[in-house]
């Protein structure tokens, strides 16, 4: 029975694991920084393009070969203890240090893929077991649908399919014209013309505000992700968990009361207090199932004339 658990006993998840996609010059890096407290994982040399303004107070890993992250993830942990998300920038870039890595400066071979799903693999996993929110960041790639064209994070066909499972959020983020006024928006929805994944019901577009004015100078905080995606999300959770644990404490009473019929007096009396409960969920029909249990284990009779049970009368 040790690996079998009750529902109030599995931990309910705090952290969020997100990516975001778009075309160059969309400020994606900009947007993930908007993460609580981040660190960069600085893979494409993007920290470069990102206002001054919005680098204050972020920590960054100036990736140069992928050693350094494994040293990071494997010895370094502690040095991460103050940050509460990792910034990856972006992915696709991050997959050539790791082939460079397992393949030096010739072209990878069938025989060496083994080997970089591998790495690929143990990087995700080593971010997962940090408990904190990821954010990867992609450049934006396109897929044929037929006739249609679908834009997607620019991945190798494997790497997008095993990591995009395992994200709670996918957003596509691109420039719209509304009224004559660019403004860059974020949808988590998939689309016919984008790739997405929406698990806590985000709005369907989401307008990225402007935090520069036209001297490049800040005039809002950096919070987006912060404020508009991460804490609805944990919120989603905290109501979920709190939903549960009602569930648990009703099921709990119910079981009890069950438990404490001994006879048909008091399997009667259990019955007309069914409805009584205030049912959450499949909360009726396990009381039933628990009830029907109890009275077979009884031997109790069942009136259809007067609706109500009766002892089994004594053997002879």
């Amino acid at each position: 029975m040790g690996l079998i658990k009750k529902s109030n006993e599995l931990v309910i998840p705090s952290t969020v694991k997100m990516m975001i996609y778009g075309q160059a010059g969309m400020g994606k890096t900009t947007v993930a920084l908007s993460a609580p407290k981040p660190l960069l994982l600085d893979f494409d040399n993007g920290v470069k393009r990102v206002n001054m303004a919005h680098l204050d107070g972020i920590d960054i890993v100036p990736v140069e070969q992928w050693s350094q992250i494994q040293q990071l993830l494997q010895q370094d942990v502690n040095d991460l203890a103050p940050y509460q998300t990792i910034v990856v920038d972006t992915i696709g870039k991050m997959m050539d240090y790791i082939i460079v890595h397992c393949c030096g400066t010739r072209q990878p071979q069938i025989k060496d893929w083994g080997r970089i799903n591998q790495e690929f693999t143990w990087f995700t996993r080593a971010l997962s077991a940090l408990n904190k929110h990821i954010v990867f960041v992609a450049h934006r790639d396109t897929r044929k649908e037929g006739e249609e064209t679908v834009f997607i994070p620019a991945l190798r066909e494997k790497s997008y399919n095993s990591i995009v499972t395992e994200l709670d959020l996918l957003g596509y983020l691109e420039m719209k014209s509304e009224r004559g006024v660019q403004t860059r928006t974020i949808t988590f929805d998939p689309t016919s013309r984008n790739d997405g994944k929406n698990t806590c019901n985000l709005p369907a577009v989401m307008s990225i505000p402007t935090i520069l004015n036209n001297q490049a100078q800040p005039v809002a905080p950096n919070v987006f992700i912060s404020e508009k995606v991460i804490s609805p999300y944990i919120s989603m959770l905290e109501i979920k968990a709190e939903e549960r644990r009602k569930y648990d404490e009703l099921i709990n009473d119910i079981t009890e009361d069950v438990n404490n019929i001994t006879d048909a007096q008091s399997a009667n009396d259990f019955a007309s207090r069914i409805k009584e409960y205030k049912h959450i969920g499949s909360s009726m029909a396990k009381a039933r199932a628990l009830f029907g249990a109890k009275v077979k284990e009884l031997g109790l009779v069942y009136d259809t004339e007067n609706k109500t049970y009766t002892d089994a009368e004594p053997a002879a």
